[in-house]
């Protein structure tokens, strides 16, 4: 096998496995993976953001955003209203509910990626998430 797809097999084996604990606690709280950014972005953003605006701000893209805030909406974890100054643009943002449901789950994922990267010094953990950031641009 060439050495980069080799690189490239070994990355996607090791984020599918990374993912694999945090998925399980987030089901167990009756959330997706994508849900569950949603709710990240919206705690973080301190206010209301716009499906564009949500759908930049997503660690996986996902192509139906509409569809997925119908979802949280109708579990209570985030609420839509029309923007005053332009009424054809939909903001969303968190529902308390939504934010006890993160702060539920801050602890236990935390936990989580402290196992998951336990074996690594700091230095370490730092150069590879700068080296990985080189593919996020």
């Amino acid at each position: 096998m060439d050495q980069d797809q080799e690189l490239f097999v070994t990355i996607q084996r090791a984020a599918d496995r990374l993912i694999q604990e945090p998925q399980a606690l987030l089901r167990s709280r009756g959330l997706s993976g994508p849900q569950y950014n949603v709710l990240r972005i919206l705690r973080g953003a301190q206010g209301s953001l716009n499906c564009t605006e949500i759908g930049s701000r997503m660690i996986n893209r996902d192509p139906d955003i509409t569809r997925l805030l119908d979802r949280m909406e109708a579990k209570g974890w985030i609420e839509r209203s029309r923007d005053g100054c332009d009424r054809r643009v939909v903001l969303a943002s968190i529902t308390e509910a939504g934010l006890n449901l993160l702060a539920e789950l801050d602890t236990p994922i935390l936990e989580c990626h402290q196992r998951q990267f336990a074996g690594l010094d700091t230095g370490t953990k730092r150069l590879v998430a700068e080296t990985l950031k080189l593919f996020t641009v």
